[in-house]
């Protein structure tokens, strides 16, 4: 695609962008400034319009039916989270019986590493990505430990090679052959949060199960981002969140996709709670865990009505366009936002701006993570006043991400006038 930096361009594409009239069905902050170009979807995802009726709803019906509301309000609370399932499952490439909302992200991952995490003195390594986001780390190191193992021999990360701010492929598969006889798990964030580079999950999985270990994956960053295909990739285990490109509120509750073949296995140890009980006995409060089948089995508790409630809001909307218009979409917008920066790195070489994410639409979704050599917090501060929200990370990085769903040509244009002010 030809790109130009004239305002004609931008409102050119957004008039012929088939889901432009899907950005007046989010609300855009205002902050005092006259115009708010919103790049964080990738942290905080804007909120549907639809949201506040669907809560309500909820609301009304809780006062009209009290608990008798779980089976008689007009989308009855017992059974919410399956309305969730399908779109959900859409996005990630599941089968409905795989995929399932509840808990927080990190809370979801631990709970699945009971399952698939399961070292012995011989195969008890992890094989991570170096400079994963740190809650992921923390998780690491506490589960090695909890097995008995030191973190700096269980734990091997794969960094980019000496001068450069990317992992190679071929440098994560070398990992994974050479400890093949001791690696029981591959466990990567499908996009990485700092550089936005896109992993190739297909082959990891391939690579981790040739070695005799699980895949497993978290999808923060992927999940409403980038396409997948969890259960054609064959991954044993993934988990996301839903509050960053899927838009469903802050901190609201996360998902996690079990394939069929483990959802299937009842004699996989978990952690057992009443929701994950089979559904048909679970109201005569006997003994016994008997797990659902399918990843409905890894549930603990009931699910909180008012946040899923939101998230449906959303999911709907993702459920009208597909992922695969949101992909068509996100390489342009992102390319016009590529093309932006290279345009201010042209006009001011003094600032040294580099993109850190890969060039490779293929490698990326729609996040741009770029260096600005030691005017990144001067500059980032600057930002918010002018009109831009972006994302700042230490030590030196600034990330943005034009969202498909709600963000347009122009919000790239201007973006790129507000930041010519700013570096002059």
């Amino acid at each position: 695609m030809q790109y130009e930096s004239t305002l004609e361009f931008a409102r050119a594409q957004d008039e012929a962008d088939p889901l432009q009239a899907c950005r007046d069905r989010f609300y855009f902050p205002s902050l005092g400034t006259p115009e708010i170009v919103y790049f964080t979807g990738h942290s905080l995802g804007l909120q549907p319009k639809t949201v506040r009726g669907a809560v309500e709803l909820e609301l009304d019906e809780w006062a009209k039916y009290g608990v008798e509301g779980h089976f008689h309000s007009t989308n009855p609370w017992y059974s919410y989270h399956e309305r969730l399932t399908p779109p959900m499952a859409g996005i990630v490439g599941a089968e409905e019986s795989e995929v399932v909302c509840m808990n927080s992200l990190t809370t979801n991952i631990h709970l699945l590493f009971v399952s698939f995490y399961r070292p012995t003195r011989k195969r008890y390594k992890i094989i991570s990505e170096a400079k994963m986001f740190p809650s992921d780390r923390y998780l690491l190191e506490t589960q090695t430990r909890f097995h008995g193992f030191d973190p700096e021999d269980a734990i091997i990360e794969v960094a980019p090679r000496d001068g450069e701010r990317l992992i190679r492929e071929e440098d994560i598969l070398d990992t994974i052959n050479s400890h093949a006889d001791e690696v029981a798990l591959v466990f990567f964030g499908g996009v990485n949060y700092f550089t936005g580079q896109l992993f190739n999950m297909q082959r990891l999985t391939e690579a981790a199960h040739a070695a005799g270990a699980v895949a497993g994956f978290d999808l923060a960053h992927a999940a409403g981002n980038v396409p997948l295909s969890l259960h054609d990739w064959d991954i044993d285990f993934a988990a996301w969140c839903s509050y960053k490109y899927l838009n469903s509120s802050p901190g609201n509750v996360g998902g996690i996709f079990v394939h069929e073949r483990h959802g299937r296995n009842f004699e996989l140890p978990r952690f057992g709670g009443w929701w994950g009980h089979d559904k048909k006995t679970r109201f005569q409060m006997k003994s016994g865990f008997q797990p659902m089948e399918g990843a409905e089995g890894w549930q603990l508790s009931n699910v909180p009505i008012l946040g899923m409630a939101a998230m449906k809001a959303s999911l709907d909307v993702f459920a009208e366009v597909g992922m695969p218009a949101l992909r068509e979409k996100s390489a342009k917008l992102t390319g016009y936002l590529e093309y932006t920066v290279d345009e201010l790195a042209s006009e001011f070489p003094d600032a040294h701006i580099s993109i850190i994410t890969p060039r490779d639409p293929d490698q990326r979704g729609c996040q741009l993570s770029i260096d600005i050599a030691g005017r990144e917090r001067k500059l980032f501060d600057a930002m918010i006043p002018a009109g831009v929200i972006a994302d700042y990370r230490e030590p030196c990085i600034i990330r943005m991400a034009p969202v498909p769903l709600y963000n347009s040509f122009e919000d790239v244009y201007t973006f790129g006038q507000i930041m010519r002010g700013l570096l002059a």
